[in-house]
């Protein structure tokens, strides 16, 4: 070859590694340009679209005659096909709706009677009769009223013993103890406060403005200082008891979001802190929720919490969860899975959803879903076999199916397949015990009430009033749990913790028989009958 040739032959061999390189870049743009579609469609469908997940499919519309490749149908080939089956119905209006929602409420009567020189017939002059009343009904707000209110404890002393003795006995009347020393403070006060902020999500700075229309000054730091310390001095000793109970239990639900607290030290304000929730589950004899504020979101927090926990621990896929003790066994979250599919069939075309892979992925568990729902009546031990039998076969086609989809791991198929794969482990835990939820959504409805009021409070100053916070928001979970009405639990609380000891707490619980009747949230005389003839039967 001349030296002519050979430059020439480099030449070529430069411009077709440069092609070869461009192709790959070219490749890459491709699988990027993608993602970000995907990425964009989703974002869009977010901001804009319904929030609702319902969906209705039916995988024997796919008219294949086998739902699973080779390898799919060696797991189980006698496996039904997954559907979903779409139910509509009308409702009708039940007939008495108004005085079912007004049964559980005082009612006072007012007659509006004529006077007796009045009962007259207008057409014969005889005597009128009373044969019925016309009656209404309307509903009556009696608002809220700030009194002040005077302990005035009398003090005696002998008149006598001042003349005849050296010294004067001087006896003073007993009181109730003030609630915190030197302040103005009652239980009915700070518990409209606490139930007003914890609760309803109203903010401090509102509050104020809302007692100086009811001719009163109280500034947000000194409602903020109160509810600080009656945290630490009394509803503490009852949060540590919900602990207690909870630990005992045998199945619990764990969930976290973050907290922003702005005085924590060495810290910047704009530091994430976390609010980590621990409750017990729907077999659980006494419902509790616990909200534990912390610094991070170090894997060491629940470690520590449920250290003395044995038993099912239902998580959402955060792997801070998969290092606990070995007595705790994690139960994954298929809520969380469905969510991934949900969100790749959102950026899919409509035209186009119909048999896709996301459409496919989506039926899967929705059929899980639905089974659920026929066995809810079941007993844990009936369930526990119609889930070996009939849920836990379809779970293991949907991870086959997954492992055969070969989808690109930066795809948003591969981010549904990849995630459910990497938490199968966990999932498949739910058909260990019939009691165990193939879903971590009661967590999520207890830690909303946390994420709703921060949207209005925004924030904590301090590490000790984001550690009051958990305190209240604990004790007024497990109150609306137990079906106390959060407000009148709290201001018992305060009324009979100052002077209670460590033996009376237990008959302060929420699911205690001796709490007063005006702490129960009032219940519909037909829900009562409901509930006694479901016992009877």
């Amino acid at each position: 070859m001349t030296v002519g040739n050979l430059a020439l032959q480099q030449q070529i061999d430069a411009l077709n590694a440069r092609l070869t390189e461009r192709d790959a870049t070219i490749a890459k743009m491709e699988v990027l340009l993608k993602y970000y579609e995907e990425q964009l469609l989703l974002a869009k469908r977010n901001r804009f679209g319904s929030s609702s997940e319902k969906t209705v499919i039916d995988l024997a519309d796919y008219r294949q005659i086998n739902l699973f490749s080779d390898a799919e149908s060696e797991a189980n080939k006698n496996l039904p096909e997954p559907v979903v089956e779409e139910i509509t119905y009308k409702r009708k209006k039940r007939v008495g709706k108004r005085e079912e929602d007004l049964s559980g409420l005082p009612a006072e009567r007012i007659d509006y009677e004529l006077p007796e020189n009045e009962r007259i017939c207008p057409e014969c002059g005889d005597k009128l009769v009373d044969i019925g009343v016309d009656c209404r009904r309307e509903l009556k707000l009696i608002p809220a009223k700030v009194v002040v209110v005077e302990h005035a404890a009398h003090v005696y002393a002998c008149h006598l013993c001042e003349k005849t003795n050296d010294h004067t006995p001087i006896i003073k009347a007993k009181a109730p103890a003030p609630l915190i020393s030197g302040s103005l403070a009652s239980p009915s006060l700070v518990a409209h406060i606490a139930y007003q902020k914890y609760s309803n999500g109203m903010p401090l700075y509102r509050l104020e403005k809302g007692f100086v229309y009811d001719g009163v000054s109280i500034s947000r730091q000194t409602m903020a200082g109160w509810g600080i310390k009656c945290a630490e001095m009394y509803l503490i000793a009852m949060y540590n008891l919900f602990i207690k109970y909870l630990l005992m239990e045998t199945v619990a639900h764990a969930d976290e979001t973050t907290h922003q607290v702005l005085r924590e030290p060495g810290r910047a304000a704009q530091s994430k802190s976390y609010e980590w929730l621990y409750r017990t589950s729907g077999c659980s004899k006494h419902k509790i929720v616990i909200y534990d504020y912390k610094e991070t979101r170090n894997k060491e927090h629940p470690k520590k919490f449920l250290k003395d926990f044995k038993g099912f621990l239902h998580t959402d896929g955060y792997e801070g969860y998969h290092d606990l003790p070995p007595d705790i066994t994690v139960v994954g979250c298929w809520f969380h899975v469905r969510q991934k599919w949900e969100n790749l069939l959102k950026i899919i075309p409509e035209d186009k959803r119909k048999g896709s892979d996301a459409e496919r992925g989506v039926a899967f568990i929705n059929r899980l879903f639905a089974l659920e729902r026929d066995f809810k009546e079941l007993s844990p031990e009936d369930r526990y076999e119609k889930r070996l039998l009939k849920s836990k076969p379809l779970a293991e086609a949907f991870f086959t199916w997954v492992e055969g989809l070969g989808a690109l791991p930066k795809s948003k198929l591969g981010e549904a397949a990849g995630y459910a794969l990497s938490q199968r482990k966990y999932l498949m835990n739910v058909f260990l015990d019939g009691r165990l939820e193939l879903s971590n959504n009661r967590a999520e409805r207890s830690i909303k009430s946390f994420v709703m009021g921060r949207k209005a409070w925004l924030f904590s100053c301090t590490p000790n009033g984001a550690a009051a916070s958990s305190i209240l928001y604990s004790i007024m979970e497990t109150a609306k749990e137990n079906g106390l009405h959060p407000y009148q639990y709290v201001k018992f609380l305060l009324e009979k913790l100052p002077n209670s000891t460590t033996a009376d707490l237990d008959s302060l619980l929420p699911w205690s028989e001796t709490l007063p009747d005006y702490c129960r949230i009032p219940v519909k005389k037909e829900v009562v009958a409901h509930h006694a003839e479901k016992k009877r039967a």
